[in-house]
């Protein structure tokens, strides 16, 4: 395998160009920030150069960051949100390939290994892993992320309007060439929020992406889906076992994910001059919507949205290009168990279905 050993001077430092920038993405989360890291120094360290952007942490973030001396990069600012340390961890790159860890993941032994390795055989723009579902004491919880995997050309079916099956941010890393086609992202516009969907697909209509379907690292989940909220309308109390990942409950999803898009469109615009549909595609997006009218719903009000009102959802199931059949007769057969009277058993296949981990939660209970 190519090995760089240039050096640079630059106003962070002599550092040695290697193949591949770790960027730890570090606010708040001095619990986990030190697994991370040590995740990250794991890997191949004639190849791999960790750096940790601290965006303006008050708890111990920093004076944990410190105790690592010169092994790592620290990078300390004010805080400025994701966009600003995708932006300034881009800048910083100057490798072939980068990987944004966020500080409460981690990445397993190997794992730089087998995506350098995949990289180099394939030409990908993005390269993509499987990653664990773990707990806040770094259990697995028996789900993987994503479900499902796509094909390596992604951008015909992301141009249709099909957002392709991708892991987050941290089971992405990226040719710095061609997330430079796309980052960096404006600082003061709603794009600053989830950096890591623009990242994940504006890349996939600059190259193919290369997917490796075995978990090289774990994706943490602070709070079960037991403990997050969702509800039957967007007025309504919170409703427990609808979580859709740590910060984002089914109401959250509803009003964020047309926003992103939009926001994806404008930028592809701008940078690659392409014109993305209007309206996107997604199964998530479309079973925020299922939950948001029919969990914990009177039967009339359950039948009224499956008849009426559903149309996109099952769209988003029947028409999916990445799933089998088996697969979309799964859920569409959990889906129609909502209109049985019984709304223990409607509201068991609504959870069922919103968020996987509460299959894995029973499982890691047990």
């Amino acid at each position: 395998m190519r090995k760089h050993t240039r050096r640079l001077q630059g106003k962070y430092g002599v550092t040695a160009v290697k193949d591949i920038t770790i960027v730890i993405c570090s606010y708040n989360y001095e619990r986990f920030l030190r697994e991370a890291i040590d995740s990250a120094l794991a890997q191949e360290p004639q190849r791999t150069r960790v750096v940790v952007i601290d965006d303006g942490s008050t708890d111990s973030s920093r004076a944990i960051l410190a105790s690592y001396g010169t092994r790592v990069t620290p990078v300390l600012k004010a805080n400025g949100g994701q966009a600003s340390s995708y932006n300034l961890g881009l800048e910083m790159a100057d490798t072939e390939y980068i990987l944004y860890l966020d500080s409460d993941d981690v990445l397993y032994e190997g794992a730089v290994a087998q995506v350098l390795d995949t990289f180099e055989r394939g030409g990908y723009a993005k390269v993509q892993f499987t990653l664990d579902v773990i707990d806040g004491e770094s259990r697995s919880t028996g789900v993987c992320v994503p479900h499902s995997q796509p094909p390596a050309e992604c951008a015909g079916l992301l141009r249709s309007g099909w957002l392709y099956p991708s892991p987050p941010a941290s089971g992405n890393a990226y040719r710095v060439s061609a997330l430079k086609r796309v980052l960096p992202l404006p600082k003061t516009t709603r794009r600053g929020i989830a950096a890591d969907f623009f990242a994940i697909y504006g890349v996939a209509l600059v190259g193919q992406v290369g997917v490796i379907d075995t978990p090289l690292g774990g994706y943490r989940v602070h709070r079960m889906p037991e403990d997050n909220a969702g509800a039957n309308t967007a007025s309504a109390a919170p409703r427990p076992g609808l979580s859709i990942a740590n910060s984002q409950d089914v109401a959250e999803v509803v009003r964020a994910f047309p926003q992103r898009w939009d926001a994806l469109r404008e930028l592809v615009s701008e940078r690659l001059g392409e014109q993305l549909p209007e309206q996107a595609m997604d199964f998530s997006y479309e079973k925020a919507h299922l939950c948001m009218w029919v969990y914990d719903a009177p039967l009339w009000r359950r039948w009224h949205w499956i008849v009426f009102g559903s149309r996109r959802y099952f769209h988003s199931i029947l028409a999916n290009p990445f799933w089998t059949t088996r697969k979309k007769f799964a859920a569409v057969s959990l889906t129609l168990l909502c209109l049985l009277p019984l709304r223990s058993v409607s509201d068991h296949a609504i959870r069922y279905l919103a968020n996987p981990l509460a299959r894995g939660t029973q499982t890691h209970r047990s």
